[in-house]
Formats: C-alpha cells, sequence, structure tokens
C-alpha cells in the first residue's frame, strides 16, 4: 500500500510540474505574442473603470485572448491599479507588456487646435464653439461676460488669449483651455516686459499689449514689425495722433464692408485713433509674442508715418509731405 502510495504521489508530482511548465510556457508564448490589433486605433480606458472591466472591455474587443494571464502580468507587475483614464492609440505589434505601460502612461491622444494672431475675440470664441472636442462649460460665448466666467471680472477680454496651437486630450473643457492661453498670454507678456527697452511710453505690461495688438494687425511683413513700432512710439512720444486704419477698423465693427471712407475716419469711438491721442482703451485682437517684442523693442528712426505698398510692405516717411507724395504714388494712382 505504502509503495502504491509513494508511486501515486510521484505521478500526481509529476503531472503538477508538467502543467505547470506547461502553463509557464504558455505564459511566456502569451507575453512574447502581440495582440490582435491590425490597425491603428483608438482606444479608450473609460472613468472609474476597474483593471477587471478593462480585461472584459480587451476581450470584447477581441484585442486580448487570454485575460487572465494580462491580469496576472498586471498584478505581479503592480500596474493592475495604475492605469490611467484616457483615450490610447493602440498599434500592430504591440506585446501585452507594452499594452500596460502605455495604459499606465498617461500618454493619451491629444488633439489640437490654433488661435490665430490678428483674430478678435468674437472669431476666437466662434472657433472654440464650434470645436467638437472641447466639452463645453461656458454659459455662453459673450465676450463681454467671458471673463467674469473665467474669474476675472474687471477684465476686458478683448487680446488676453494668447495665439498658438495648443494640444490637449478629450475631456478638456473649453474654460481649461481658455484659462491655458490666458496664462500663456500673462507668461509671455510678462517675460517681455521684463526685457523691454528703456524710456518707453507705456504705462503698464497691458498698455504695451495693446501696442502689440495694432502692431500686429498692420504688419504685413514680419521684418517690418520693429519699424511700425518705433513710428507709433515716435508718434505718442510727440503727443501726435497714433491715426491707424486697424483701430478705425476695430470702432466699425460689423459695419466694415473692407472699405474705410472719409466719414469713418470721424466716428466717435476712443477706438479711432484719427480722432483721439493715445492708446485705444484695450487691444484690438490677439497679439503673438513677436509683436510684443516689437512693442517692447522700436526700431530707431526719424519716420512718422508710413503707408502701404501694395505688396505688403510699407513705405516710411519722415515728413507729412513726403508721405502725401508716397500716398499719391502707391494708393490713389494704383487705385486707378
Amino acid at each position: 500500500m505504502l509503495k502504491r502510495a509513494i508511486r501515486l504521489s510521484i505521478l500526481i508530482l509529476f503531472f503538477l510540474l508538467a502543467t505547470g511548465f506547461l502553463l509557464f510556457q504558455d505564459y511566456q508564448k502569451f507575453l512574447q505574442t502581440p495582440l490582435n490589433i491590425e490597425r491603428d486605433f483608438v482606444f479608450t480606458v473609460e472613468s472609474g473603470m476597474s483593471f477587471s472591466d478593462l480585461n472584459k472591455k480587451l476581450q470584447s474587443e477581441n484585442i486580448v485572448n487570454n485575460t487572465r494571464y494580462l491580469e496576472l502580468l498586471a498584478r505581479q507587475s503592480s500596474r493592475a491599479n495604475k492605469i490611467r483614464t484616457g483615450e490610447y492609440n493602440l498599434m500592430p505589434g504591440i506585446l501585452p507588456d507594452e499594452l500596460l505601460n502605455i495604459f499606465v502612461s498617461g500618454k493619451v491622444v491629444q488633439y489640437s487646435m490654433i488661435l490665430i494672431e490678428g483674430w478678435q475675440i468674437h472669431e476666437m470664441l466662434a472657433a472654440i464653439k464650434l470645436n467638437e472636442i472641447l466639452v463645453k462649460k461656458l454659459g455662453s460665448y459673450n465676450p463681454d461676460t467671458l471673463m467674469k466666467e473665467l474669474g476675472y471680472p474687471e477684465k476686458s477680454a478683448e487680446g488676453l488669449f494668447f495665439p498658438d496651437t495648443y494640444h490637449f486630450p478629450k475631456g478638456t473643457s473649453d474654460v481649461e483651455f481658455l484659462k491655458r492661453a490666458y496664462d500663456k498670454l500673462q507668461k509671455v507678456l510678462d517675460e517681455e516686459w521684463q526685457n523691454r527697452d528703456p524710456n518707453l511710453p507705456y504705462q503698464s505690461p497691458y498698455e504695451a499689449l495693446i501696442m502689440a495688438s495694432i502692431i500686429e494687425k498692420e504688419t504685413g511683413l514680419a521684418s517690418e514689425r520693429k519699424t511700425i513700432a518705433g513710428v507709433f512710439v515716435r508718434r505718442l512720444n510727440k503727443n501726435m495722433k497714433l491715426q491707424t486704419d486697424p483701430t478705425v477698423i476695430y470702432a466699425m465693427g460689423s459695419h466694415f464692408n473692407g472699405n474705410i471712407r472719409r466719414k469713418d475716419l470721424k466716428i466717435d469711438s476712443p477706438y479711432n485713433t484719427y480722432r483721439y491721442k493715445g492708446l485705444p482703451p484695450s487691444p484690438i485682437s490677439l497679439v503673438g509674442r513677436e509683436a510684443i517684442h516689437a512693442a517692447l523693442h522700436p526700431e530707431d528712426g526719424k519716420a512718422l508715418y508710413f503707408v502701404a505698398k501694395g505688396d505688403g510692405s510699407h513705405y516710411f516717411s519722415e515728413s507729412l509731405a513726403e508721405h502725401n507724395r508716397a500716398v499719391v504714388k502707391y494708393q490713389i494712382k494704383k487705385g486707378k
């Protein structure tokens, strides 16, 4: 009886060892076999999803055949509780270990949106409202109430958001997006203000931003930014009106049809720099770093006037007589 028991025990032990070896071999094969992914696609780990829930979803989408092995791998490596919510790009050739690393990394799919230099606030808000990825949390897309909704009720919205390409994951709200663009503008403006030229006619960074917005709208060639800034700074220093068309266009609002008439230059608006001296009360557009830099580092010179030549560049003049001749040459004669 004892010998039979020993033989049976040896047989059982052999069976267990053989089974264990086969399971180990099968597990190793699982680890080294790419998942069932035939093409790139986006897989979503939902908020509140447990690892068991994730495993079931992977199985239901035929990505993983053996969920028990995947769970074993996740728990052995202490990654089962570190999975992060979001959308992930999965591609052919991924191994189980790489899949877990992706889910733990938090490197989710990023969407992008561009805020463009020169946009007015209503153009920016219209683009954000049309974006299908951003979660809509704003109560309204009214420029007059925007800053109150963002937590800055004392500020006017125009020009307070930095134009740039922004990347963000799904689930980002319009409020989060706008706060990020607002913070970026404050950071850039502060950096440029700290390194400004001496003896500029601005009392605050905000006044520099206003000037930069005018430069942004006036400039067709990047190489002329500092030259245009120099003209405007000299006019301010001489207590001359800026007399810049973009501010009149801004004052006209929806009434602007592509042409500025003589009577438009008489519009009674604080933004009409043909009628009022100094800077307008706020920026007139979104402003890039280059325009801010130009406003704070204007080019030296004597020019007080400039006129568009029709090719994106300008002719700069030191006297009104020279300027008037340039207007005849580049605008009146060309317009005939």
